[in-house]
């Protein structure tokens, strides 16, 4: 090869010349195979493996219109409210509320929905994926493995693997998943035991991959990453396990850890007197769900769970500070503005990781910037999110024992229902008054949707010493005989005491599946019938279903190619999408 070749090649044997090079069409991608059959080096293999996934995706967006491989997700693209054609997160856009601008799909015409594509994943039958789309790619995740899509059609473009983790307990070791977050053209993604993987966007290929615990393998990861401010932000599985919970920010190019915030405080810390001796190292408060964040007020907004061990309260005094809170963080730097505690010294499991809503709407008479949450323990609570001023809080359940309310500073008015050694009915049950299925705010209609669980459980308690590779529940809980769980599809307004409307579920499945709200004005939600449901947001009036055969456990969400509308939903081991004719 002359030197002039030469001098080519080792151009475009950089990602950034390889990005160039695809974007320039078919006779320069096949100069790169050229290049990389005369030049043998590890980079000439990595460029052969780039172009093939350039030329696949290239051809393949040449023959049906519907894909980009000119992935490039701006930082001002995730900042946009609220989400249309693409879906940029776990929950939409930043503000965690699930609602679409897209209105082709509506109240007059849903009945004409039919399903598009079936996507299989072969390596699960219980998926909590969300799917991320960016012009016409979707990606969604199941256990260690990404999946790109062609939002159009469901064909497969590319597969990034990685095999499971042995050896995990509890949560982690379910190999749930919940999605990706994108930056640029990387994708992210985390893993069982905790690693954050970056991958390209293009190709599915491994950028590079960080381990973001210790290795104890108490720990584990079923969440999807938020991006904010260039930083690619984490939380943890285990928090029933007695593993010490945080939130974590890695820089999003180079992987490089720049913050991370220990929602247990270590000693001498404030809010450590809850935690005494190396108890602290076991207390639990993780962070398994994606957060919220506020440009304009650059707050990051992240919810941590229960403290442990769950059911013995006696070796943790006190409220056991930061669990069953929504912490408000900043995202440059991790340094904690406020934070409010739904739960204080929790001993019912009542995690406080529901999706904490950001809404700006008039509330008692004055426009407010407002953080909305249904949390587990049966109150749907609204704060100020400028300073974490405890607004209301509403109890949505009628099973509801072991509080009598809530005083003007937000703390619960407890009663003496607590776990014993024989025994103690509790009510919200063990699954939570709600739990991580999605809720959704449609500000049009100027209402909340989320499910509620009517249930109650008993709870017993039995001290128990942490152990690596065991739970620290201290015990546990069974069926309370004489209590039927019922799940209800609720809609509130923001000032309500009671909710405008209730939507009982009849089917006998059990179901994660949470809700998304469009400009439509529907509701769409997985029932316990095994059906994604689409109803209308004012009435609660049953408009379309469609029965997918396997219970559901993931949220639905909504994008367009090509200016047509869908609505994608995964169920059991299938990602489901659905159009109009």
């Amino acid at each position: 090869m002359n030197a002039s070749f030469m001098t080519v090649c080792s151009q475009v044997f950089t990602p950034r010349g390889i990005a160039g090079w695809c974007a320039k069409g078919l006779p320069f991608l096949l100069a790169i195979f050229v290049c990389a059959g005369n030049v043998q080096t590890k980079a000439a293999g990595s460029a052969l493996f780039l172009a093939g996934a350039c030329f696949i995706g290239s051809a393949h967006e040449s023959a049906n219109g519907s894909v980009s491989v000119k992935v490039d997700v701006q930082p001002s693209e995730l900042r946009s409210q609220p989400a249309g054609a693409n879906w940029l997160s776990y929950n939409g856009d930043y503000t965690g509320r699930r609602f679409s601008s897209l209105d082709q799909i509506n109240t007059e015409n849903v009945q004409n929905l039919r399903a598009q594509w079936v996507f299989h994943v072969p390596n699960s039958d219980n998926l909590e994926v969300t799917p991320f789309v960016v012009d016409g790619l979707m990606i969604v995740t199941s256990a260690n493995d990404a999946y790109a899509l062609d939002g159009q059609t469901g064909r497969s473009i590319w597969h990034y693997s990685r095999p499971i983790t042995e050896g995990l307990i509890d949560d982690a070791s379910q190999h749930h998943n919940r999605g990706v977050a994108m930056l640029h053209s990387r994708a992210y993604m985390e893993t069982d035991n905790a690693h954050l993987l970056c991958l390209d966007a293009r190709s599915g290929h491994l950028i590079w991959d960080v381990a973001y615990t210790d290795g104890n393998k108490n720990y584990g990861a079923t969440s999807a990453p938020l991006v904010v401010n260039g930083k690619v932000i984490v939380g943890t599985s285990g928090g029933d396990d007695g593993v010490r919970g945080f939130v974590a920010a890695y820089d999003a190019e180079t992987g490089k850890l720049a913050w991370r915030f220990w929602t247990i405080p270590g000693p001498g810390e404030f809010g450590s007197s809850s935690w005494p001796g190396e108890i602290y190292k076991h207390g639990g408060g993780t962070t398994w769900m994606p957060g919220t964040f506020d440009p304009g007020l650059n707050t990051l907004y992240w919810g941590t769970s229960n403290p442990s061990p769950d059911f013995d309260g006696g070796p943790r005094p006190g409220d056991d500070l930061y669990t069953d809170c929504v912490l408000a963080l900043d995202p440059d730097t991790g340094k904690l503005k406020w934070y409010f505690q739904f739960t204080p010294h929790d001993l019912f499991d009542y995690d406080a990781t529901e999706t904490p809503m950001l809404v700006d709407a008039e509330y008692q008479g004055q426009p407010r910037k407002l953080l909305v949450e249904a949390n587990r323990n049966g109150f749907l609570y609204v704060l100020d999110r400028t300073d974490g001023q405890f607004l209301s809080a509403t109890p949505f359940v009628e099973k509801l024992n072991w509080a009598k309310g809530i005083d003007s500073k937000g703390r619960p008015i407890r009663t003496e229902v607590q776990p014993t050694a024989g025994g103690t009915r509790v009510c919200p049950g063990f699954a939570g008054a709600t739990n991580w299925y999605s809720p959704s705010y449609n500000p049009a209609l100027g209402l909340v949707y989320f499910f509620a669980l009517e249930d109650c459980d008993v709870y017993l308690r039995k001290p128990q010493e942490f152990k690596e590779g065991r739970t620290y529940y201290s015990t546990g809980v069974r069926h309370s005989s004489g209590d039927h769980g019922q799940k209800i599809l609720l809609a509130f307004a923001l000032d309500s005491t009671k909710p405008v409307w209730r939507y009982v579920q009849t089917g006998g499945a059990h179901s994660s599946a949470g809700t998304m709200t469009t400009a439509g004005g529907l509701v769409f939600f997985g029932d316990t019938g095994q059906s994604l449901e689409a109803v209308d947001g004012r009435s609660a009036k049953a408009l379309w279903h469609f029965n997918m055969g396997q219970a559901i456990h993931a949220s639905p969400m909504t994008y367009a190619v090509n200016k047509k509308q869908y609505v994608a939903i995964a169920a059991g081991s299938d990602i489901f999408s659905f159009g109009l004719p």
